[in-house]
């Protein structure tokens, strides 16, 4: 688990670093503050998603079963800064489908870590074709880097798109599309 005391430490430091004094009554308890708030957004160190994949519901439908604006709050492993947008979900069941709540539950997992948007998209798709064995998986995730729009070259309102496919979508560009459409309505 996360250690809470070193935490507060590195945040009494970091605001020594910047000329500022941690005693100050605005500042006192931002060490504080600052411990519970990493807890909290990255807790999904500590999941699994096989623990919201593994009830599933029997299902005779194979046809493709779509989650789309799934919203997500991250942070960048290389600024510690926030990247927020959608997740986008489709996977063609083999048998069985999941509850959707799973699948936002499953994006959690993942987006509260320090985190690459790239490795996240990844991270999801892999984990439902382990853990739902559906016949494949599309995933695809657009997000805004605070550090591409604060810091750097400061350009908000830009946008990375990450996609990865899973068996069933990997060749299949009539399925694929057919997701992009449903992704765009």
């Amino acid at each position: 688990m996360m250690d809470k005391q070193k935490i507060e430490q590195g945040i009494r430091l970091l605001l020594e670093g910047i000329g500022e004094n941690p005693e100050r009554e605005g500042l006192v308890e931002t060490p504080d503050r600052i411990a519970r708030m990493y807890e909290e957004i990255c807790g999904g160190m500590y999941e699994s998603a096989e623990e919201h994949l593994k009830k599933t519901f029997t299902a005779e439908n194979a046809e493709m079963v779509v989650e789309k604006d799934i919203t997500f709050y991250s942070m960048c492993e290389h600024h510690m800064m926030p990247f927020y947008g959608k997740v986008y979900i489709a996977y063609v069941p083999d048998g069985k489908v999941v509850g959707l709540s799973k699948l936002a539950r499953t994006v959690e997992v993942y987006a509260r870590r320090l985190q690459l948007q790239e490795k996240m998209t990844v991270e999801i798709a892999d984990a439902l074709m382990k853990y739902l064995a559906p016949k494949g998986v599309m995933v695809l995730v657009e997000a805004e880097h605070m550090c591409m729009t604060m810091r750097g070259v400061k350009k908000p309102g830009s946008k990375t798109v990450s996609v990865v496919t899973r068996g069933a979508f990997e060749d299949n560009e009539k399925l694929q599309n057919m997701f992009f459409r449903m992704v765009r309505e």
